[in-house]
Order: C-alpha cells, then structure tokens, then sequence
C-alpha cells in the first residue's frame, strides 16, 4: 500500500471522527440550552399529555439552574437568565425530593397564592377557578373496553383554560387543607386530578422552587400508544397517534 492511499485513508477516518465529534457537542449545546425531548410515562397529565407522548421541551423559557445541564453540576445557585413561569404552563421540574427524578405538571399557584381543593374544585386565593363540564373522555388504550371518564373545562385568572378528569367523586385530594405557595415557588397540578401524585402531596411533591425547573413543555414531536415503543418500527402504522405528532402543548 503506497504511502498517499495511507495517509488518505487516515485522513478519512480522522475526518470522521471530527464531524462526529461536532456532531455531539452541537447535540450538547441544543439539549443543555434549547430544547430537550422528554417522554410521558404517566396518565397524570391525561388528557393534555398520554403515556407514549414524546416532546421538547424548551429550556431557555425560564433560564437556566444547574438543573438544566447533564449531571445537574452544582456550578451557580439560582438561576441565569431567569423568567418566571406564567400561571397555566406545563413544566418539566426536578422533584424536590428526589433532585434525581423529573416530573411534569401544570402550574397552578404562584408565589405567595392560598391553593385549596373543595368539593373537587380548584380554589386560588379564596375563589373558585371557573370550571365547566364537558363530554365525557373515552379512555381506550388501558383497558379492553372503552372506560368514560368526566372531563370538565378549567379557567385560570388568568385565562389559560384546558381540560381536566375526574376519575371519581370524593377523591382522595378533592378536599385538601389550604396550602400557602412559599417565596420562589411553585405549586404544580396534574390535570389527570385523582391520579396525579402533585404539590398537594406535601411528603412526596410539596413546593416546587424556582431553581429546579427544567422548562417549559412546548409541542408532541411523536406518539404511541400506551404500552408499545417507540422503536417498534414494524407497528408505527397501527401503534402511532398520527393526529398527536407537533401538536402544541396548551
């Protein structure tokens, strides 16, 4: 072998080796920065997010903590660049508990907001969210019958408005005591509401603070049904919600 095909072919594979290498750092700065792709692997957010949903999450919505790097390294305290949440969004934060865990919810009380459910309706402040009831959701992927569930329209102060569930009356969290949401925090919701391990469960969830939100959960990028994958190619034209993909997160 000559000499020049050597040193051509070490050169392709050093040229290889280079573009793989760009290739993850661009992949590093896109995920610590920009947009990060979750999965939904709970019904607690049904049925604005089903188990099978994947999404990006965008990370710059609220700035940056440690947090929002791989490993969460504790480099700053607090965050860069922050943004407040608005009342209403879907976020991905880190579990106050457990710092290892990510959970996704809704935020429903701001700093400083009285949180209270009575008779299975959201109160803020003292004054009952507006809530409407709706047509029934037609659970079809959990079971070998379809199971109809109530869904109601809820309405923030604020005007952000999205469905919710209602697995049962009298659930276990319809009547909770009144929670006050401490200085830089939050307190997140499920909208599946008798089956969402939330901020009501002060011993699991509690307060979220500032510092351990992800971001801001921000459109469907693909879906399947509830217990296939993602890499079973074979099934796609059965298994894949077709009508969920880019859909937008509200």
């Amino acid at each position: 072998m000559s000499v020049t095909s050597t040193k051509r072919k070490e050169g392709g594979f050093g040229e290889t080796v280079r573009v793989i290498v760009h290739a993850l750092i661009i992949a590093l700065v896109i995920r610590t920065f920009l947009f990060q792709p979750f999965n939904i692997p709970s019904g607690s957010m049904k049925e604005t997010l089903l188990v099978g949903d994947y999404l990006f999450v965008s990370k710059y919505s609220y700035g940056y903590s440690q947090y929002s790097f791989p490993l969460s390294p504790p480099l700053f305290n607090g965050r860069i660049f922050g943004s407040p949440p608005d009342r209403g969004d879907v976020v991905v934060f880190r579990l106050p508990k457990d710092d290892s865990t990510d959970y996704i919810k809704r935020v429903i009380g701001l700093p400083g907001d009285r949180i209270q459910m009575i008779n299975g309706l959201l109160h803020i402040n003292g004054e009952p969210v507006k809530r409407e009831r709706i047509d029934d959701f037609i659970e079809t992927e959990e079971s070998d019958r379809a199971i109809r569930v109530k869904r109601w329209r809820e309405t923030l102060p604020n005007g952000v408005s999205y469905t919710t569930l209602d697995l049962q009356d009298n659930g276990f969290y319809d009547n909770t005591q009144e929670y006050v949401v401490p200085a830089d925090h939050y307190f997140m919701m499920g909208d599946n509401r008798d089956n969402s391990t939330d901020s009501r469960v002060l011993s699991q969830v509690g307060y979220v603070p500032f510092s351990h939100l992800i971001g801001r959960a921000q459109i469907i990028f693909f879906s399947v049904r509830e217990g296939d994958r993602a890499w079973q190619v074979w099934l796609w034209p059965w298994s894949v919600r077709w009508d969920r993909i880019f859909k937008i997160v509200r």
